[in-house]
């Protein structure tokens, strides 16, 4: 069949003239540790690129099914928040503006990998977006709308702060990890899933306060998303989750639909 060929969405900056490089320009770029995660699969990672930002070059008959067609699933990576105006709300501030360019750009790849039934998978941003994209809405910022929460972002430690996570009973990712409830993961965001959109169950919540931490999709393709980043943990540290599960999981149901050419349910594919 041939190696499997994963599609991810563009991190995105735009034109800023304080910048060293390219301070007039659009630049579209693939953080290294996801091209690497996706790639530790064997497979090929392929950044799809915006094309409303090609200008004055841009495409005049490419779409993005032509993209679609000829990848096997997406990845869709972290990044800049998503925008109130994107879920039909105002930004508390204007630092919570967000990305419209993006949001659009990446709800328009995840309808058209949904429609064509190839397998989609989120992290961070591209859990919410996830959620976006099928009719959710999100908290702007967890600490001024949910103060009472735990703290899931810390600018000084990164990717180095933790807390724990409980996997629910009775869904999928209690099938992909047998016998286990609470693991510790990374968090590094400061949005998150308020009410879940169209189809969407929780998989997984934080521990204490009950931030939705993992979402599959009850609808006819393979739909997973993950609040944390498990293109940064080391496999080797016990004390994390391992991730690696996750990624044989997504890759194993894009496998799937390459050889069969049917969309498959997150419940009804392999689970490990």
């Amino acid at each position: 069949m041939g190696i499997l060929k994963i599609g991810v969405s563009a991190r995105l900056l735009y034109p800023d003239a304080s910048r060293t490089f390219l301070p007039t320009k659009s630049v579209q770029y693939l953080e290294q540790s996801v091209a690497n995660w996706i790639m530790s699969g064997d497979v090929l990672a392929f950044m799809i690129p915006e094309m409303s930002l090609a200008s004055p070059h841009g495409p005049n008959l490419l779409k993005v099914k032509n993209y679609v067609d000829a990848l096997d699933g997406l990845f869709l990576q972290g990044g800049a928040d998503m925008s109130p105006a994107s879920y039909g709300a105002q930004p508390i501030t204007p630092l919570w503006a967000g990305d419209t360019v993006r949001d659009a750009y990446e709800i328009d790849l995840f309808h058209e990998f949904v429609t064509q039934g190839k397998p989609v998978f989120g992290i961070c941003r591209g859990h919410q977006v996830i959620n976006v994209a099928l009719g959710g809405k999100l908290y702007q910022d967890i600490a001024t709308q949910c103060p009472e929460m735990i703290p899931h972002r810390d600018d000084g430690k990164y990717e180095n702060h933790f807390h724990d996570m409980r996997i629910l009973p009775g869904t999928w990712l209690s099938r992909l990890y047998p016998n286990v409830e609470l693991m510790r993961i990374n968090s590094i965001h400061h949005q998150a899933l308020k009410a879940l959109g169209e189809g969407l169950v929780p998989e997984a919540v934080s521990e204490p306060d009950g931030i939705v931490e993992a979402i599959r999709w009850e609808g006819h393709s393979f739909v997973v998303g993950v609040q944390w980043h498990p293109e940064f943990i080391d496999p080797k540290e016990p004390s994390l989750i391992d991730s690696r599960p996750l990624l044989r999981a997504f890759l194993a149901a894009c496998e799937l639909r390459k050889r069969t050419g049917k969309a498959t349910p997150v419940m009804a594919s392999k689970a490990a």
